[in-house]
């Protein structure tokens, strides 16, 4: 009798839609955003890197050069809809302090999430965010820790780097990526960018073993 052949079952991986949604006046969160964009795509991830609107005055913009100069050598990236929270499996999110709160551009980009909320639709969705302030103890860990409010009202699963990976003892911050400033003169260093690659790489592969997760 022939030997039967059983055919091998192919397990395919699932591949993880990644929006990475920021705001950033003068460059600093940009950088980290675009920092995490990379990490995300290189882990494997489709990538969509997304800027909320700007709320200020244009005359507000343009009375300071750093934010004018960045206003218009970012304007090529594209807003940030809902559709974008739709299509994403896992979301980072970037903000400068302000307070020890995000943005205002950012919280109102947040609240205009109420419609899919209601329907479930940002349920499970894998939640990371990131930030930067002018000063040190500026505010960093509470912008963060803001921001995952909304996240536990929409039913978001979040994931902070936490202690890890070498970096974060070096990056100092479990809560998420962040970095000091100085109203905007000093960019991210390659400890802070190799933070944020870190992190944006665990949001991705937490997000990945999610979705097997829910195909087997």
């Amino acid at each position: 009798m022939a030997e039967e052949v059983v055919a091998e079952e192919v397990v395919t991986e699932p591949v993880v839609n990644a929006a990475v949604i920021y705001y950033s006046a003068t460059g600093t969160v940009f950088a980290l955003a675009k920092a995490a964009a990379v990490a995300a795509e290189k882990a494997g991830a489709e990538v969509r890197l997304r800027k909320v609107r700007e709320l200020a005055p244009a005359e507000a913009v343009a009375a300071n050069e750093g934010w004018a100069a960045h206003a218009a050598a970012t304007q090529y990236v594209v807003e940030a809809s809902l559709a974008d929270l739709r299509w994403a499996d896992a979301l980072l999110f970037g903000t400068p302090t302000r307070y020890g709160n995000p943005t205002a551009q950012m919280r109102q980009f947040i609240d205009t999430t109420g419609e899919l909320w209601a329907q479930g639709l940002l349920a499970n969705k894998i939640v990371s965010s990131f930030t930067a302030s002018t000063t040190a103890h500026g505010g960093q860990e509470s912008t963060i820790l803001a921001m995952n409010n909304t996240f536990y009202h929409w039913g978001a699963i979040i994931v902070p780097p936490g202690y890890v990976d070498p970096v974060q003892f070096r990056s100092g911050n479990p809560y998420g990526t962040s970095h000091t400033s100085d109203n905007g003169t000093i960019p991210p260093g390659d400890v802070q960018l190799e933070a944020m690659g870190f992190q944006a790489r665990r949001v991705v592969e937490v997000a990945a073993a999610f979705l097997r997760g829910r195909l087997s």
